[in-house]
């Protein structure tokens, strides 16, 4: 297979591709609000569970962009990627605070990476959020299928308050996708939001597949945000289709949705995720103007240099 029918991962192809997306429709470049940078040890787990289709994953799902860190951040940066982050999560107690500390520095050492921490319900959650704030965590993330927690553990209270209070987004993965987990889907967000209506969520994955409910619940709480990660590809819409009916619906939230990639996890490439928004019905180029860079650059309050040239 050429390469042209076949392009390198990451190569001038994907790239020149990529960049003439957001260029013909008038952007500096984009903004990927769901990309994923981890300890080496903690990435090579995530890429075994893929490689073995998970537990319960029960279909291939190969890493396009598997290589080491710096050249995943050329990557982005090479595709036009203005701002990314740097999505951590736990799946147990005693984990948080070190992936923080972790986030923190490859922040500090990576400009364009949104400063991003993350939480697990244990006992000095609390503190250890509010440290990452001090030091300038930007982006929360948290994964509750993986974590298998409630978000309304009491554990967490303060937790929330304090990111309410902050309005410091939090990217949550509370989606029954690729997998339920027992505190997926939109029931324990609505109890979240009953509690905390001023939150900052990101609903990861558009709330695949619960995808009518999460758009109930961005319609009612205008702090809500959805990322459209992995969410209308071909990939995605074999198993979790998105409603058609539901399309105007999601170009009416047009200031509230995110492009996010999750890249490098992902089992096609980074140019197919943009053009499954482009392909969309209803979506012109203001509408995808906001959702790959303007609405971001406004959430995270981003002043970012012109890359088009």
């Amino acid at each position: 297979m050429n390469q042209s029918s076949s392009p390198v991962p990451g190569g001038k192809d994907e790239t020149d591709q990529v960049r003439a997306i957001w260029y013909q429709i008038g952007l500096p470049g984009m903004i990927d609000v769901h990309t994923h940078f981890m300890p080496k040890r903690v990435m090579d787990k995530v890429w075994d569970y893929f490689d073995s289709a998970g537990p319960l994953l029960g279909r291939h799902w190969p890493i396009t962009y598997r290589s080491d860190e710096q050249e995943r951040v050329e990557t982005l940066r090479r595709f036009g990627v203005l701002a990314f982050t740097s999505l951590v999560y736990p799946h147990k107690p005693d984990m948080a605070a070190w992936l923080n500390q972790w986030a923190g520095q490859f922040a500090r050492e990576t400009p364009d990476c949104l400063s991003t921490a993350t939480f697990f319900p244990e006992p000095g959650a609390d503190h250890y959020v509010a440290d990452a704030l001090d030091v300038g965590a930007q982006v929360f993330k948290v994964h509750l299928q993986v974590g298998r927690f409630d978000p309304n553990d009491p554990l967490l209270e303060d937790v929330w308050a304090m990111l309410e209070e902050r309005q410091t987004p939090v990217v949550i993965h509370c989606g029954s996708g690729p997998v339920a987990g027992e505190f997926t889907g939109p029931a324990p967000v609505r109890r979240l939001l009953g509690r905390f209506p001023r939150l900052v969520l990101i609903v990861a994955h558009m709330g695949m597949p619960e995808y009518a409910e999460f758009l109930d619940i961005c319609e009612r709480f205008p702090r809500v945000h959805l990322d459209t990660t992995m969410a209308f590809t071909g990939f995605a819409e074999e198993t979790m289709p998105f409603p058609p009916a539901h399309h105007g619906r999601l170009i009416d939230l047009g200031d509230r949705i995110l492009f996010g990639s999750d890249f490098p996890n992902i089992p096609y490439g980074y140019p197919a995720a943009i053009r499954a928004l482009t392909d969309l019905p209803g979506a012109d180029e203001a509408w995808l103007q906001r959702v790959l860079y303007a609405n971001a650059a406004r959430l995270f309050d981003l002043d970012l240099p012109d890359q088009s040239s």
